[in-house]
């Protein structure tokens, strides 16, 4: 009994001497312990006050002026919609205009989309890459874009690479299967036959009901009889 109330002590007289230390340490170093803690506090408020007075008001300014190029966009006015019609800025201006908003991410899609289309591979990988918003479906799209331009560019290996995170990223019944079924295209071409029925495999087990699940079982077939 006597051992176990002396082990009892000993813990009690260890915790007063950490607490004796923890409180020596604090006055000696108050002053540092004030600046530090101020510093951190400046930095958030820092923080909520950029988002709050400058990035959100340059969000919704850059969102009146792309509307107009979105348009463009959607009316496969491309030239207009990259490079704006002298009144409304074009994606490229929004780029260099708004570069921290949302508004500049979506710009560097569509300009990598409209790039893609007029041959201009790399700088449709460039601007592709830089696109970053958490969208269920830009997203994905994005990255399979990216894999459509090295497809161009004859880099067939990178190209499955990126089809394959496209087809991942956002896993659904509409993006994942056409990038899926463009991963094994990929592979074919690289004569990489057991990574391209994997492909085929996934359309064929897990969108059953896609588009491209109906022609799938006769790319197996092919594939597994050469």
């Amino acid at each position: 009994m006597a051992k176990k109330t002396n082990n009892t002590e000993e813990k009690i007289m260890a915790v007063e001497e950490a607490l004796s230390k923890s409180e020596i340490f604090i006055e000696k170093n108050q002053k540092l312990l004030t600046i530090i803690l101020g510093a951190i506090a400046l930095l958030v408020l820092a923080y909520f006050g950029f988002q709050r007075f400058y990035l959100i008001p340059r969000e919704k300014e850059a969102q009146s002026q792309m509307f107009m190029a979105e348009k463009y966009f959607e009316q496969d006015s491309l030239k207009l919609a990259l490079n704006g019609d002298g009144m409304y800025p074009g994606f490229l201006q929004i780029i260099d205009d708004y570069g921290m908003t949302k508004s500049a991410k979506l710009a560097h899609y569509y300009t990598g989309i409209i790039l893609l289309n007029d041959g201009k591979f790399q700088d449709a990988i460039d601007h592709l890459e830089k696109f970053s918003l958490k969208d269920e479906l830009v997203a994905p799209m994005a990255k399979g874009a990216i894999g459509d331009a090295y497809m161009e560019l004859g880099k067939a290996d990178k190209a499955a690479e990126y089809y394959l995170k496209a087809a991942d990223l956002r896993i659904n019944d509409f993006t994942t299967p056409v990038f899926l079924q463009k991963a094994a295209w990929a592979f074919e071409d690289l004569g990489k036959k057991e990574d391209a029925l994997k492909a085929y495999d996934r359309i064929r087990l897990e969108f059953p009901r896609s588009t491209e699940a109906r022609d799938v079982d006769k790319y197996i077939s092919r594939l597994k009889g050469q």
